[in-house]
């Protein structure tokens, strides 16, 4: 009786430890320590979301915006949070082993004019000189698909001034520019005493152009292909991870902002006016609307000469999306 209660008690133990095993399954994450990405990533990583979810997480910081993506190819990282969404579909195109896997950052920008400018619409940016972000990138193409379907604006009827958020603000507040798209995280942070117009919301015009309800995204999670064939609870772990941190910074704000202050050295009325943004800048989505967004914003980067290539069906995969809603 007491060997068979002992086999009994054994197999309980052995089991209770294997579970635990497969729930800390080790996973390479890496993120951009700076942009918009910060503030996601700071989250994740300080409040240890991911952990909580059963993952053993080694987190990996890039100082600049391609580092992610780039480590993905060699598997120097299994999973790319919040990896520039053009880049990702990119590279999938040129045949990386990569996977889509969900949807972290909206393309949110506002188009805005100094106050009292003679600028009142849209429709008076035709000639004029606009500020926003460097051909190539999501954010212009996006920008510029808005111009031109919503308001018939060809590329040739205005001048384009590139430059960051930084430089932006300061064409904007120097008069080297007529207009600018910047975030309205940019716009929060800028000192009171700066008065600008706001002509539109990228996002509302970006929804009126694709006549959906999917918002442009700025930024994506990829998964390498081999990581997730092998461990695909752990990638919808991560997800999972994802969409409660999501959760968590919109009902609390304030926590973000001392994250900030703490993590990123951010001064406290900018780490407040950064938090301030969470909803209208952060997603964590992968529904059909968000997967038919993406390949949107692709085929005007291919139409405008920016891609060569598509990146195959395959590589949207929504699996582990849908099964991170059953994680509770």
């Amino acid at each position: 009786m007491r060997s068979t209660m002992r086999l009994i008690q054994s197999l309980v133990i052995a089991t209770l430890l294997t579970a635990g095993a497969a729930q800390a399954q080790k996973i390479k994450v890496g993120y951009w320590t700076s942009g918009f990405s910060l503030g996601f990533g700071v989250v994740m990583e300080q409040l240890k979301f991911a952990e909580k979810e059963g993952l053993d997480v080694e987190w990996v910081k890039f100082a600049e915006v391609n580092g992610p993506t780039r480590a993905i190819v060699p598997q120097t990282i299994d999973l790319a949070f919040a990896a520039p969404s053009t880049a990702s579909m990119s590279i999938a195109a040129d045949g990386v082993p990569v996977k889509i896997v969900l949807a972290t950052q909206i393309a949110e920008a506002q188009i805005v004019v100094p106050a009292g400018s003679p600028i009142k619409s849209i429709a008076d940016l035709k000639g004029r000189k606009i500020g926003m972000s460097p051909p190539g990138s999501a954010t212009h193409a996006i920008v510029s698909s808005v111009l031109e379907g919503n308001y018939g604006l060809k590329a040739t009827d205005y001048s384009v001034v590139p430059g960051n958020e930084g430089r932006l603000s300061q064409f904007l507040l120097q008069k080297e520019v007529d207009a600018a798209s910047i975030r309205s995280v940019t716009i929060a942070q800028m000192s009171e005493d700066v008065k600008l117009t706001r002509l539109a919301s990228v996002v509302d015009e970006w929804k009126k152009l694709t006549k959906s309800n999917a918002a442009p995204i700025l930024a994506v999670t990829i998964v390498h292909s081999d990581y997730v064939a092998k461990n695909p609870e752990a990638v919808a772990r991560f997800i999972a991870a994802t969409r409660k941190a999501l959760e968590f910074g919109s009902k609390n704000k304030d926590k973000v902002a001392e994250l900030l202050q703490q993590a990123a050295n951010m001064k406290p009325t900018g780490a407040k006016a950064y938090a301030s943004q969470w909803d209208g800048a952060y997603m964590a989505s992968f529904e059909t609307g968000d997967v038919d967004s993406l390949k949107r914003m692709h085929a005007i980067r291919k139409a405008a000469g920016a891609a060569k290539s598509d990146p195959p069906d395959a590589a949207f995969l929504t699996g582990p999306y849908q099964r991170s809603k059953q994680i509770k």
